[in-house]
């Protein structure tokens, strides 16, 4: 968690963020996992005239195995559900983890569309396929006991890198994602997102757009892939990531513990300036 470094509700803040579009995925509200300090941290600066939910919002596979539901991840369904009255269009495609929300598909509440997926378009004219992305994960969709049994792995390596990285904060070092970094080590953790992002990039060309934007792999991503450009707007568990659309069309990826916490370096360290974040680009 990130508590420690985020300040207190009477710290001052920088301006509020806005873009035109705010992509967010894989929250997994519902579990330990949920950096939901950060999330919440993010969605008090951040505004957008579109934010869609791509996916995993609620984990109701691990709400089935235990009961975890915390105010802050209450606090976090109402500032949602809050941007939708206010006037954001908000657009929720249920992923595999809160797939009892599909029942919903083709519906409204509370001014959030449920959708399967969506094309939507930039500012400056492209077309962009959005969508969670499952569909294209053989492993849920073929092997779905290998699927939850891989859940149970993977919430024992988030307890890890959770207890890894509170040392580390005592220790005045950044968060870092472990259990992000020892996937990028395993060979076949490597191949099989590769051939998630090739299948989705095939699947824009099939649909006749210039890209697609998914979550789902928990590898937040902004690449071209035979021409196809492919953004993957990343988590809330381990990366702390969105995918933003300037008010240009420009879209860029933003690791929000890494930015948050380089905000309040100066109030740790007052001789050191905070350094500008360093955004994604796209190939």
């Amino acid at each position: 968690m990130l508590k420690d470094t985020l300040p207190s509700p009477a710290a001052a803040r920088p301006p509020t963020r806005r873009y035109r579009t705010i992509f967010i995925s894989d929250l997994h509200l519902g579990s330990p996992g949920c950096k939901a300090e950060c999330l919440q941290d993010f969605l008090r600066h951040v505004e957008s005239e579109y934010l869609y939910l791509v996916g995993d919002v609620v984990d109701g596979w691990r709400l089935r195995k235990r009961w975890f539901w915390p105010e802050r991840h209450n606090q976090i369904l109402h500032s949602l559900l809050e941007r939708a009255r206010r006037g954001t269009a908000v657009v929720y495609l249920p992923g595999n983890h809160d797939e009892a929300l599909r029942k919903l598909i083709g519906s409204s509440l509370g001014g959030v569309r449920f959708l399967h997926d969506v094309v939507h378009k930039t500012a400056d004219g492209r077309r962009l396929l959005v969508l969670h992305g499952d569909a294209f994960d053989g492993v849920c969709q073929d092997m779905r006991w290998l699927a939850l049994a891989g859940s149970v792995a993977y919430d024992a390596a988030l307890a890890v890198n959770s207890a890894v990285n509170h040392v580390r904060r005592r220790l005045g070092l950044r968060y870092w994602p472990l259990s992000a970094f020892l996937k990028a080590q395993v060979k076949a953790a490597v191949n099989f997102a590769a051939r998630y992002e090739l299948a989705l990039a095939a699947e824009a060309r099939r649909r006749a757009v210039c890209g697609v934007v998914c979550g789902h792999i928990h590898k937040p991503e902004i690449r071209v892939i035979d021409g196809v450009e492919y953004f993957n707007d990343g988590d809330w568990v381990e990366s702390c990531s969105a995918l933003v659309e300037h008010m240009d069309g420009r879209l860029e990826l933003v690791h929000w513990a890494e930015q948050r916490e380089l905000d309040l370096l100066p109030l740790r360290r007052p001789v050191t300036a905070a350094p500008a974040a360093k955004a994604a680009a796209a190939a």
